[in-house]
């Protein structure tokens, strides 16, 4: 790694997503500042405590919501969900398993089932 790399700055919201936390929950110094690519990777290495509490806890950025649960992001958009929620309330979620839930986890079944077909369909076509 040349010491460039370790002197490149991102944005707190770069940061943010690489860490998989929602921006405004995240302490004030995060938000202000910058990031190196070397805290970023201290960060992931050795989280502070509010870090691993954001994890734990929540509020969580949609893409982790969307994980948790199973859906693509546009799904959990089409169930009507739009804000960041708690670990608490997508467990909620997931105990209630309403219908949208049950429907766009049967759709994101299908849609990884067909790139695994497509991805075995290539290597295949390469052999």
């Amino acid at each position: 790694m040349t010491s460039h790399q370790n002197t490149q700055t991102m944005k707190p919201a770069t940061a943010a997503k690489k860490l998989g936390v929602y921006l405004p929950a995240t302490p004030a110094e995060f938000q202000e500042g910058v990031v190196t690519r070397a805290e970023l990777n201290e960060l992931q290495a050795n989280p502070p405590q509010w870090l691993q509490d954001l994890r734990r806890n929540g509020p969580h950025p949609r893409p982790v919501v969307a994980a948790r649960l199973g859906v693509s992001i546009a799904g959990l958009a089409r169930g009507g969900v739009t804000e960041p929620l708690t670990t608490e309330q997508i467990d909620a979620l997931r105990d209630e398993s309403p219908e949208w839930l049950e429907k766009e986890r049967a759709t994101q079944a299908e849609v990884r089932k067909e790139a695994a077909r497509i991805k075995e369909k290539k290597q295949d076509e390469e052999s």
